[in-house]
């Protein structure tokens, strides 16, 4: 359809608009025409000014935003320079966030890898997607994703490095990664063993060279980093110094953990190192202006009392979105928001509709509080955001998961655990080759990354002053958890029990039952034993009844 340039000339002159890519949308001064001019002089100055190029432009010639997705793997809130922790230097998330719009308060829908990143593609819940909602599956067809939405109105798409994964996304038929068409061909030798090989940048301008001229594109940048394992050492190794590693209050303060803790962050450094050459490479195209880039994580740090759990640490991420010719820069918004809220949001800005031949998004687009110009809390109505997790690895006897669901509001966070009678990390014990159950050090627990902090709490389970650290990590959790997040963000004092909290508990409590019956969970609907049904794809262990061993060792 056409559209004549004094129309769209007309409708700059009661819509936003920007003559600046440094500037947002603005309308306007009235200044310009006076106060109460008619509209009626408005529009003839407007066809004076158009009427050299008054042929008319297809509403297609406006301009869409590239998308730019970057994603690390495994990465919590407060690990960025800009958040101030000491032992990690991120000057391209920085730069981004200075520039753009940084979240304080992101949350993923789940801490485990590939759910959480089918959340963020479908914008919705891990309990509404089936298969997908659980760690190492199948992604059914008939929940969409932005990348094909993006792509069906044509838009250019692709990935480098980690997709959606892992899982097997042929096996629910589809014909590509659920991210987009792979791009993953270029490598290069990484600093550290522990580091991926794939050159993310270098796939990127394949990417870049194999779009068709004037196609937007979609583009997903997936790094490995900073997810597990490390090449032991390598903090120190690139010059850092154990003081810059403090650890969150839930882990020891020991040297073995602060050298795990600076390998963690120098795997961060290498993931923003990367896009840092991927935003040169857009630059240098012409390109950054008009790119709206989302930079998160899938879920929080590969330790315990993070990673595949529900506290702060395992959901909280970093989130900065920045795009120059339509957001307003420089601010940082306290908004909570759900990683689900993300693929609405893209679609919105692409000028994309959701399919309304499948499943709707849930996830409420984010693009009010971009084209605000307010900092803090902008939009009053987000209160409250929900997350939940179902099998992570092969953890348990007969790949059994540990089902729970979370509501995250600015002061608390409320944990319902289906299965407390479950290890919430995995089992103990493990069957060896000859069937027989084996334990410490180092076999169970598999719901958690092994390396050198876990290493350490099982070594030193018997001392004093690491027996609380290990219990917390790794024992057994009740019905029900609440956490003063103001005060406590390590999630270490349990207040569900707490009589001056009762009120808060049996609030939070009932809001989430309505969330969870509203959205169809099968967890409240009937108890939700079709997720221990789902197949996993990838490798399972071997474990013991629980009646086979002393489920309170």
């Amino acid at each position: 359809m056409k559209r004549h340039l004094t129309t769209i000339f007309f409708e700059m002159t009661i819509h936003p608009i920007t003559f600046s890519t440094n500037k947002p949308y603005r309308r306007f001064p009235n200044a310009c025409f006076g106060t109460n001019a008619p509209r009626s002089v408005l529009l003839f100055i407007a066809c004076l000014f158009i009427a050299p190029f008054a042929k008319g432009v297809s509403a297609t010639d406006n301009k869409r935003p590239n998308i730019l997705v970057a994603i690390s793997d495994d990465q919590s809130f407060a690990h960025t320079s800009i958040a101030g922790y000491p032992g990690v230097k991120t000057p391209n998330f920085d730069r981004l966030a200075r520039e753009g719009v940084l979240f304080n308060n992101a949350f993923a829908a789940c801490p485990s890898c590939s759910p959480s990143r089918a959340a963020l593609l479908t914008g919705r819940q891990i309990w509404q997607i089936e298969q997908a909602g659980t760690h190492w599956s199948s992604f059914p067809t008939n929940y969409i994703v932005y990348p094909d939405l993006l792509e069906q109105a044509g838009y250019f798409v692709g990935f480098t490095g980690k997709g959606w994964s892992p899982g097997d996304w042929k096996a629910s038929g589809r014909v590509r990664n659920p991210a987009g068409s792979e791009y993953n061909q270029r490598h290069l030798k990484p600093p550290f063993s522990g580091i991926s090989k794939e050159d993310y940048a270098a796939n990127f301008a394949d990417f870049l060279a194999a779009r068709p001229k004037g196609k937007p594109f979609c583009f997903w940048y997936g790094a490995h980093e900073p997810h597990r394992g490390y090449e032991n050492g390598s903090g120190l190794k690139s010059g850092k110094n154990l003081a810059d590693g403090p650890p969150p209050s839930f882990l020891p303060d020991a040297p073995a953990v602060r050298s795990d803790l600076l390998d963690y962050c120098a795997e961060i450094e290498w993931f923003d190192t990367q896009l840092g050459r991927i935003l040169k490479q857009l630059q240098e195209t012409g390109e950054l202006e008009n790119t709206l880039i989302i930079v998160t994580s899938d879920n929080g740090m590969p330790f315990g009392n993070a990673k595949a759990t529900l506290y702060d640490y395992g959901i909280h991420e970093p989130l900065v979105v920045h795009w120059p010719e339509r957001v307003p820069g420089g601010r940082t918004v306290d908004d909570l928001i759900s990683l689900v809220d993300l693929a609405p949001t893209i679609l919105e800005a692409a000028g994309v509709p959701q399919s309304t031949n499948h499943p709707p998004m849930i996830g409420r687009s984010i693009m009010n509080l971009l084209r605000s110009e307010k900092e803090g809390l902008v939009d009053s109505s987000r209160t409250v955001v929900y997350a939940g997790r179902e099998r992570h690895s092969s953890s348990r006897y007969n790949n059994l998961g540990y089902p729970s669901r979370a509501l995250r509001t600015k002061e608390f966070l409320y944990i319902r655990n289906f299965r407390p009678d479950r290890w919430p990390l995995g089992d103990p014990f493990i069957l060896n080759s000859k069937g027989k159950p084996e334990a410490l050090p180092g076999i169970g627990y598999k719901d958690t990354d092994t390396g050198p902090t876990s290493d350490y709490l099982v070594a030193n389970s018997a001392d004093p002053q690491v027996e609380k650290y290990f219990a917390l990590t790794f024992g057994k959790r009740p019905a029900e958890e609440l956490f003063d997040i103001l005060k406590d963000p390590g999630c270490l004092n349990n207040l569900a029990t707490d009589p001056r909290h009762a009120n808060i508990r049996k609030k939070l409590s009932q809001q989430l039952d309505d969330y969870l019956h509203q959205t169809e969970d099968p967890r409240v609907l009937n108890g939700g034993a079709i997720f221990e049904t789902y197949r996993r794809y990838g490798p399972i262990r071997q474990f013991p009844r629980p009646t086979d061993y002393d489920a309170n060792w």
